[in-house]
């Protein structure tokens, strides 16, 4: 029994370590995204445009965009020092797909824009691709044999 016990336990520690060896990051040539800023201090809402973001970087294992706080950062960054508005929640969404990424914007702003008692709750205000534009963060790959 403490043999059976002892092989479970090594299967999966190696089934852990496999796993950890495998996530690898992969640039993609490009990627779709979307920013969204709010506060809870007041009802001001920012959206920019879907942008085409170029040389990203997903994780293999789980399709997530490695670096995503940073992208939301320059987000941050950008309404603090040019609007004037700090500690703005910002959040980034991003797809492979332009049509994917519509469907997802067109929801978060009907979020905001429409409500079922008919007033307006949120003042939605929208940056153009002149006023804020996603730059890219690089990535890089971390290999076995680079590791030192």
């Amino acid at each position: 029994m403490k043999k059976y016990i002892l092989s479970a336990l090594g299967l999966l520690m190696l089934g852990t370590c496999l796993t950890t060896i495998n996530a690898r990051k992969q640039p993609v040539p490009k990627i779709y995204m979307f920013g969204m800023a709010a506060s809870f201090t007041d009802t001001i809402v920012h959206f920019t445009n879907i942008q085409e973001v170029d040389s990203a970087w997903i994780d293999t294992r789980n399709n997530f965009l490695q670096d995503r706080e940073a992208y939301s950062y320059q987000l941050r960054d950008y309404l603090s020092t040019q609007q004037a508005m700090p500690q703005r929640t910002c959040m980034v969404f991003y797809s492979l797909k332009r049509e994917k990424l519509l469907k997802k914007y067109q929801k978060m702003q009907r979020l905001y824009t429409k409500s079922k008692d008919g007033l307006k709750h949120f003042d939605v205000r929208q940056l153009d691709d002149q006023q804020f534009r996603f730059k890219t963060v690089s990535s890089e790959i971390i290999t076995e044999g680079d590791a030192q």
